[in-house]
């Protein structure tokens, strides 16, 4: 059974303090210089610094992020990764007070082990974070949000899906480009491409700083600031504990020509880059790869993690699909895998999110009118395709056309279903067929959303005796971290919410004794 909650406030917080790495964790930021190497000392000495890893051609100290680089020892007696992290408690999230440092390991259990596999617990935590679509200066309550959650959480891997960067903020204003067909202005081109790698440096620091691996993809902004996908990828591999694999020699994933890499072979490879030198990643394009999860004792494939580029936008108008390529990706995935299923992270919900709603009256409470071809009507969650506990806040932004995603998801029987941001104010958890239908709202302080309380990450914990029934919890900043520091969130409309009622669940409190005599007595 999947469950969603938003817990109270008290409860997550308790929850959040009692966890041996305490949320905000930070350190001491120290500028490193370009063209830093991996370490050559030392038990550990396989493991590069915090700096992000050496391209052909280094940059220079002012395109890089300052990251924060301490120095560890390495013992024999743990299975280390190519993580280098020290982790300090603080007073409070966010808060910018570090102690000393107290556990050398790295936060992610799959980071300790080499790859992603389910813990001898029999449990496995991914965390979703949608739509920061932020400049080089990230909001420091987006990073403040990031840093609770990854401390709550205690993710084996977190996954980005999409809209990381603000391509339309003023600070791209000299290669914006409207969609991705039009030219940008390729003499300021450098220019961007330091910045994006700043933006993308202050986004992952708490995850490197905790030693957490992550995925990333891209949606309909990201490349709004005149950067091809291609060449964001590129940058994102220059951090510590990304997955992303080098593609297949083809061309950009949405090139006009008619799938030019329709004949290019998928390819599985190692990405001892990451840190994870056991993990296996089954390649096709920029944004678009399956992270095959192995059981506790690395005999099988559990689960699978598809990460994919969902497009962008149309030329006929509207949004965009993916592409051929990937679509035929999503078919081979299941039997690349040895026939496990996969949850999907991509950007761009899917039309059928419509299908987990329910048409009402334009002045019924909580009512949202639909978006492009769906405008005509006014959609409410439906109580019986949805979960508790869930919102519609906005129409669900999806594409015009029905690229035929969710058949393949369906008809090929290796998919739990699909995840989805794109939408800032919309989080629940639908079921469509025999598949989850997941909507996520923004993490992000720069851009509309929810009531800041509600901005959130989602956490998704899957358990060994049933892989293919998740549960997901969106852990929100009001719980984690209270008030926001900054100004008034930008903010619209109003929230719907569920009438369904009950089905609370809390993934980051253990039930103590005296919950545990309660559940016993409320069953006689």
């Amino acid at each position: 059974m999947l469950d969603e909650n938003k817990e109270t406030a008290g409860k997550i917080r308790t929850a959040a303090a009692g966890s041996s790495r305490t949320r905000g964790a930070t350190t001491t930021p120290q500028r490193r210089e370009s063209g830093l190497t991996r370490s050559s000392s030392g038990i550990g000495s396989n493991r590069p610094s915090l700096a992000p890893r050496a391209e052909t051609a280094a940059p220079s100290p002012a395109t890089c992020p300052p990251f924060r680089v301490p120095t560890v020892a390495c013992t024999t007696l743990d299975r280390m990764t190519d993580f280098n992290i020290t982790t300090t408690r603080q007073t409070a999230a966010g808060s910018g007070m570090a102690a000393a440092p107290e556990d050398v390991r790295p936060v992610s259990v799959s980071a300790r082990l080499g790859r992603l596999q389910f813990h001898r617990s029999g449990k496995f935590r991914v965390l979703q974070l949608a739509d920061i679509q932020d400049s080089p200066k990230v909001n420091k309550d987006t990073v403040r949000l990031i840093a609770a959650a990854l401390d709550a959480a205690r993710p084996d891997v977190v996954i980005f899906t999409g809209n990381q960067i603000a391509g339309y903020d003023d600070v791209f204003r000299d290669t914006f480009r409207r969609r991705r067909w039009d030219d940008a202005n390729r003499t300021h081109i450098g220019v961007t491409t330091s910045k994006v790698r700043v933006a993308m440096g202050e986004m992952l620091r708490p995850l490197i700083e905790r030693g957490i691996p992550f995925a990333w993809t891209y949606g309909n902004h990201d490349m709004q600031s005149g950067l091809d996908t291609s060449v964001m990828e590129e940058m994102v591999r220059y951090f510590p504990g990304c997955l992303n694999p080098p593609s297949p020699a083809a061309a950009e994933p949405f090139a006009d020509a008619a799938d030019d890499a329709a004949d290019v072979p998928f390819v599985e490879q190692a990405v001892p880059e990451s840190g994870l030198p056991d993990q296996r990643v089954i390649s096709c394009e920029p944004g678009t790869f399956a992270l095959p999860v192995m059981s506790a004792d690395r005999s099988r494939v559990v689960l699978g993690l598809v990460v994919l580029d969902s497009g962008d936008y149309a030329r006929e108008g509207g949004y965009g699909s993916p592409s051929a390529r990937a679509l035929r990706f999503l078919r081979e995935v299941p039997q690349r895998i040895g026939g496990a299923r996969s949850l999907v992270f991509q950007h761009l919900p899917l039309p059928q999110y419509y299908d987990v709603l329910r048409t009402v009256p334009s002045n019924e409470e909580n009512a949202m009118q639909g978006y492009r071809t769906h405008d005509a009507q006014y959609y409410v969650l439906d109580p019986d395709r949805t979960l508790p506990g869930g919102y519609l806040g906005e129409g669900v932004s999806c594409p015009d056309h029905d690229s035929g995603e969710f058949a393949i998801l369906r008809d090929t029987d290796g998919y739990i279903g699909v995840v989805a941001g794109h939408d800032h104010r919309n989080g629940f958890v639908g079921s469509l067929n025999g598949l989850m239908l997941v909507a996520t709202p923004t993490c992000g302080f720069s851009s509309y959303g929810p009531a800041a309380a509600n901005r959130a990450a989602r956490l998704f914990e899957f358990d060994i005796r049933h892989p293919y029934s998740p549960r997901t919890q969106l852990l929100t900043y009001g719980e984690l971290v209270g008030k926001p520091s900054g100004g008034k969130a930008y903010t619209f409309a109003v929230e719907g919410q569920s009438n369904a009622a009950g089905g609370d669940v809390n993934l980051l409190k253990k039930p103590g004794l005296l919950a545990g005599v309660a559940a016993v007595l409320k069953k006689l």
